[in-house]
């Protein structure tokens, strides 16, 4: 009877244990969310964010904050959100530099495709090869003319070791058979300022962040990334048109939790995700500035972030980046 007894109380325990978690599950969200953005205030990461975190924070009914962590090419961000508490609030707005870097760095902290639960990607969009508005070129062609003749390699911007801006331009570069050296900073904004002060010559950047400096006069666009035109600027040609065969490369961002993330929790927000990325005013947000909102399961996001992670692997080897 003892014996009965005491199993009895341990069921009674483990149901009481069970039963307080997922009634925590469903009672999710009662307090304020994280979302981490592994760079500074002001670049295309960010603002991605803050359109999103709006959305999410209405349908969910919870303030949702963007906390800025820059640093280390997104790594240090990254880091942060694979260490925290698997409940919901700590999530990472991650980007396609969180696929480069698994095969760019030597020693991370977290893996991209095991430390997280994957929630829905974000937006997807081409980057756009800007120039200093005195570099004196005005084609794809042009530039790589320039670069072979000219006396000292181009300096390229980038907003951080292996982002995409980074392995972009290093594939051009590749691709083109030229030399030119890179010049990280911590974050776009910063790339893009000194873009614009002359201080250096060309940067593959998001149309999120470029198009508004483009449009003013204060850096000269002259292709994009992608395979195709895009919608946001018709009227210039993909590198691959301009002359290099071949060339493509796209910019993407999405939501991650940390690992072991209740599953009810992941399907909460990618439900509501869902709901924020169909939303006509977030859509013309980002399709003005050159980016698709692309939500996707969690189940179709993992299989895009084990691709990418390949994808960018190969890029890394053919093209011999590496971090400074």
């Amino acid at each position: 009877m003892r014996k009965t007894r005491k199993l009895l109380n341990s069921v009674a325990m483990l149901a009481l244990i069970l039963g307080a978690s997922t009634a925590g599950a469903a009672a999710w969200p009662e307090q304020t969310i994280t979302m981490v953005v592994p760079y500074p205030p002001g670049g295309p990461t960010d603002i991605v964010a803050r359109v999103v975190a709006q959305g999410l924070g209405e349908k969910l009914g919870q303030t949702v904050v963007v906390d800025n962590k820059a640093g280390a090419g997104g790594n240090i961000g990254a880091d942060i959100v694979a260490r925290a508490k698997p409940d919901g609030y700590t999530l990472l707005i991650a980007t396609t530099a969180h696929a480069i870097n698994m095969s760019l760095f030597k020693d991370l902290n977290y893996d991209t495709r095991t430390s997280f639960e994957p929630i829905s990607a974000l937006t997807e969009g081409p980057l756009m090869l800007v120039t200093r508005p005195d570099l004196g070129v005005n084609t794809v062609q042009e530039l790589i003319q320039y670069a072979k003749k000219a006396p000292q390699p181009l300096t390229f911007a980038s907003s951080g070791n292996g982002q995409s801006t980074h392995l972009s331009a290093e594939l051009f570069s590749s691709m083109a058979g030229i030399d030119m050296t890179h010049v990280p900073y911590r974050g776009s904004a910063p790339a893009m300022t000194d873009v614009m002060g002359g201080q250096v010559d060309i940067m593959f950047n998001t149309m999120l962040s470029s198009i508004p400096y483009v449009t003013d006069g204060k850096m000269k666009a002259l292709a994009v990334t992608s395979a195709k035109r895009s919608p946001a600027a018709a009227d210039l040609p993909t590198i691959d048109e301009a002359g290099l065969e071949g060339y493509e490369a796209t910019a993407w961002n999405g939501l991650l939790a940390p690992k072991d993330t209740p599953a009810d929790i992941v399907d909460k927000l990618s439900a509501a995700l869902k709901d924020v990325m169909n939303q006509p005013k977030v859509k013309d947000t980002f399709t003005a500035q050159g980016f698709a909102a692309s939500w996707m399961s969690p189940q179709d996001f993992k299989a895009y972030l084990d691709n990418e992670v390949s994808k960018w692997a190969d890029v890394v080897k053919a093209s011999g980046a590496t971090v400074n």
